[in-house]
């Protein structure tokens, strides 16, 4: 699996205690082969189908996750998961002012508390994985094509691409696109977006009484997705993926 890498990307951000940090772009390149590893070390040592048990809205979480915890430990203790899984950032960032505010959290037995970790007030890196929208199956009918399952790749059909979280803060996020190749799931695209607002979040959704155990959920709008286009870190080297992700922003940045 090959990339472009943009080594212009800007991936400097203000910390929650306002310092500056900065990350360094090969930790990002790192993740993304150790993310593969695994999915590839998966498929070859489960004897199930993993991913088609996982189904496509948690087979998508389980590749943020798995990027996210590839991340991490490229980083080799900069950036460490959140211990709370409702907590928000995703990765916490460990320089000198995290470090002694986890530690004082720690020394207070607090390290099971939701309340400092949702925000860490020193903040760090939201991690977000999507692999795009497709047809619905009535449309894909009506174009005479079918539309994609599990395993299949979504390039040739995919309509547009967007993040969810469950509030409009989210910032300093890395954004995953990702897709099936040859019937794994692998990311064709990282993105950083550092300077979102709440303008870049629609309004929060809640969820319908009585529909089950979705969550209150704010999309990304356009203007959000075009940010992040603009600060991307690494796209596959493919002329199919390229030419879609400049295309649905309107634009020629990434080079073919």
């Amino acid at each position: 699996m090959t990339y472009i890498i943009n080594e212009n990307a800007d991936t400097e951000f203000i910390t929650g205690l306002k310092a500056n940090e900065k990350i360094d772009i090969s930790i990002f390149e790192k993740a993304l082969h150790d993310t593969h590893e695994v999915i590839k070390e998966i498929t070859r040592n489960i004897p199930v189908d993993i991913f088609s048990i996982l189904g496509m809205r948690n087979l998508s979480a389980f590749i943020g996750e798995l990027f996210s915890k590839s991340l991490a430990k490229e980083s080799n203790g900069r950036y460490i998961s959140n211990p709370h899984q409702d907590g928000y950032p995703d990765l916490l960032l460990m320089d000198k002012q995290g470090y002694e505010l986890y530690e004082h959290i720690a020394s207070q037995a607090g390290l099971r508390d939701k309340a400092p970790f949702s925000p860490f007030r020193n903040g760090g890196l939201e991690i977000k994985a999507t692999c795009g929208t497709v047809p619905t199956p009535a449309r894909c009918a009506r174009i005479g094509i079918e539309k994609p399952g599990m395993g299949d790749s979504r390039i040739s059909v995919l309509t547009s691409y967007d993040w969810k979280a469950h509030h409009r803060e989210t910032n300093n996020l890395v954004g995953i696109l990702w897709d099936f190749i040859d019937g794994l799931p692998y990311i064709i695209a990282v993105f950083f977006g550092k300077n979102l607002n709440e303008n870049d979040w629609g309004n929060i959704i809640q969820p319908k009484e009585g529909g089950g155990r979705t969550t209150s959920v704010s999309i990304m709008n356009r203007g959000g997705v075009y940010k992040m286009y603009r600060n991307w870190i690494a796209v596959k080297n493919a002329p199919h993926y390229i030419e879609f992700i400049n295309k649905y922003n309107k634009g020629d940045i990434i080079p073919l």
